[in-house]
């Protein structure tokens, strides 16, 4: 560039074009413009050094971000797909404007490289130019900002998304335990039903004979899932033998078969029979929790978790009272 001056210089002094005084002014124009276009290479670099620097720190975190985002079980996945296309979208943006303004620096090279003639509209253009990439560098900036406020949105929603796949596997491990929790009960209730049948057959052999089959043919039933026919030989037993040994057990079957029928307000009503015509009754603890997991099921939860603490405040050292204990730590 300093060569190329002095040999204008030269040309315009041996061609009386110009004055040393012209010469040296436009020299003056031009380290301006040569200035001018310094900063703005200088610029120039230090926007692609941000945007080099954005999408490097965009890159090193997407692939973190993907890795979460395909073992959540939720339909949050959609919108994070959603919020990454538009992150690509925009720094394919932000280089494609970036190619643009080194296009333009090219030209300002080129006006430069022009005679001293168009040295003047050189001048104007370039202050056009200038406004024009300050825009765009302001421009920048402020993408680079939503940039990073849309990153730091999209961090806070994956710190919700593992907290609710935090919670989602902790309800798992309690829906777990009470799964086990049921099925030992219901061995503890099918070992019960056979000491029932043995233990409580003191009667007359005429009558025992009679209640114990009329007893068995309602529970084969009930174990054979013919839940209706079940409850009406249930029924049946309570209408012959009301206050026997084994009334207190066939009430509860009853209230078990609208339970399993998912009939939860008849469940509810069949199992306050047990604990107000048989308050002590084996089966009073087991009628007062099913009492109140049903009132769960219907989500009434107030009356639901009275009920659970009712148990483990009477029968506190009863199996259903654990059981009780392990559903009230799952209610939120």
């Amino acid at each position: 560039m300093i060569r190329g001056f002095f040999f204008i210089i030269i040309l315009l002094i041996l061609t009386g074009c110009a004055t040393i005084d012209e010469v040296y002014s436009i020299r003056d124009e031009v380290d301006i413009l040569n200035s001018k276009l310094n900063q703005i290479k200088n610029e120039n670099e230090l926007v692609k050094q941000d945007i080099f620097k954005s999408q490097k720190e965009i890159e090193s975190r997407i692939p973190n971000l993907e890795k979460e985002i395909l073992r959540l079980r939720n339909d949050t996945s959609g919108e994070i797909k959603k919020l990454q296309a538009d992150l690509s979208l925009r720094l394919e943006t932000i280089q494609s404007e970036l190619q643009v303004l080194s296009t333009g620096v090219d030209e300002y090279k080129q006006l430069l490289k022009r005679a001293p003639k168009a040295l003047e509209s050189g001048r104007e253009d370039l202050a056009s130019r200038t406004k024009i990439l300050e825009e765009r560098e302001k421009s920048i900036e402020e993408k680079s900002r939503a940039f990073d406020s849309r990153i730091s949105s999209l961090e806070e929603r994956i710190k919700v998304i593992e907290d609710r796949s935090k919670w989602f596997e902790d309800y798992l491990k309690a829906m777990d335990a009470r799964i086990k929790g049921l099925g030992e009960n219901i061995k503890e209730i099918q070992g019960r039903i056979n000491n029932d049948i043995s233990r409580k057959a003191s009667d007359t052999k005429v009558v025992a004979g009679k209640m114990d089959e009329l007893y068995k043919d309602a529970y084969d039933a009930f174990q054979k899932g013919d839940l209706e026919k079940a409850k009406q030989r249930f029924e049946l037993f309570l209408k012959q033998y009301p206050n026997t040994e084994l009334s207190d057990n066939a009430q509860f079957w009853i209230g078990e078969t609208f339970y399993l029928k998912k009939d939860y307000e008849k469940a509810i009503i069949e199992y306050e029979k047990v604990l107000v015509k048989y308050p002590g009754s084996d089966k009073a603890p087991a009628a007062l929790l099913k009492q109140g997991l049903a009132f769960l099921e219907l989500g009434d939860k107030t009356n639901g978790k009275n009920i659970l603490r009712r148990v483990i405040r009477n029968y506190p050292n009863s199996e259903q009272a654990e059981i009780a204990k392990k559903r009230l730590e799952v209610i939120k």
